[in-house]
């Protein structure tokens, strides 16, 4: 609730000045969590995967299930859906359960460690600008191939970047020298795999041409640009002079910029340069979620730890690779 504010005569001091710029910038924080739920509100399970890959993974990935309520009760997720979503992931193999008495702690499954991981690289690494020109082709079974079976096969190879150059084959600008993982979890049967490089033949269309039709390219630029749009404002607020961050905020603000840069990211094939428009937005969203991690970090952290402790159990030190996401965070 805001109060009246006195109107003094006297030249306020530097100390007022700084707290009145705390202020400021805690009830702009405070407008944008509530814009931010209230424009896009996020589905229980997926923040909470959001939250379990960015914050809980890398302290070793258990915790206490009232310190998880408590974690999600600033994003307006009640304890009825923080428990049907841990049932839910631990169901799909995600998460594994042990009780305490009346007490239950979840951790991550090794699959579901797994898949952080793989999610990690993607998030928290700056984009890979090199090509050396070749690319990865999967030519998938024929039209006779069970649906199911074509369908999990065309939804992990979007997952891994590729796009469908036309029916049944499907593309990807190499990364690095060896295949992406998705190829080797490929069926065997049925599918073929080659690693080739465009001939500049006259007359011929180079592959570069099928980009638009291959990948959403123009849906994915739009979304990059309502997420820097709306980050530059958190941005804004965490960079004000004078401002001493609230650390619930803070983790609040970087779960929702991970939860939309993440949602954003791993749709996007990550193509080179070189096959990319000039005003590709991709490179700004990943700054502006870099500048806003690094800004919330130590006060988001300490709001983890409070919340942690106050179930029973401070949190694990965290592994190797937490303090080198964005190129180093403090």
């Amino acid at each position: 609730m805001s109060q009246g504010v006195a109107v003094s005569l006297q030249p306020s001091s530097p100390s007022a000045g700084a707290g009145a710029a705390a202020e400021a910038a805690r009830r702009k924080l405070a407008r944008w969590i509530a814009r931010t739920l209230a424009s896009d509100p996020p589905r229980a399970t997926s923040l909470i995967v959001t939250v379990w890959g960015d914050a809980l993974a890398p302290h070793g990935g258990d915790v206490w299930l009232a310190a998880l309520i408590r974690l999600m009760a600033p994003f307006g997720i009640n304890d009825r859906l923080v428990r049907t979503s841990v049932f839910r992931l631990a169901r799909d193999g995600w998460l594994a359960a042990r009780t305490h008495g009346r007490r239950s702690r979840y951790r991550l499954t090794p699959e579901g460690a797994q898949r952080f991981a793989d999610a990690h690289r993607r998030i928290y690494a700056p984009p890979d600008l090199a090509w050396n020109g070749e690319w990865d082709i999967v030519i998938a079974p024929p039209d006779g191939a069970p649906a199911a079976a074509r369908a999990a096969l065309r939804d992990a190879l979007s997952w891994a970047g590729f796009g469908a150059l036309a029916p049944a084959v499907y593309a990807r600008p190499v990364h690095g020298d060896a295949p992406p993982q998705a190829i080797g979890a490929l069926p065997s049967s049925g599918v073929s795999v080659l690693r080739a490089r465009e001939l500049p033949i006259p007359g011929t269309d180079p592959l570069a041409t099928r980009i638009g039709a291959a990948w959403p390219l123009d849906e994915l630029a739009t979304r990059y640009r309502t997420f820097v749009a709306r980050a530059d404002v958190a941005l804004t607020a965490l960079r004000a002079r004078g401002a001493a961050p609230d650390p619930e905020q803070c983790f609040v603000v970087r779960t929702l910029l991970i939860h939309a840069y993440r949602r954003a990211l791993l749709r996007d094939p990550q193509l080179p340069p070189a096959l990319l428009p000039d005003d590709w937005p991709g490179a700004h969203a990943y700054a502006r979620t870099r500048d806003a991690y690094r800004l919330a970090f130590v006060p988001s952290e300490a709001h983890l730890a409070r919340v942690l402790a106050s179930a029973g159990e401070p949190p694990a030190p965290p592994n190797a690779a937490y303090q080198a996401r964005f190129g180093g965070l403090v």
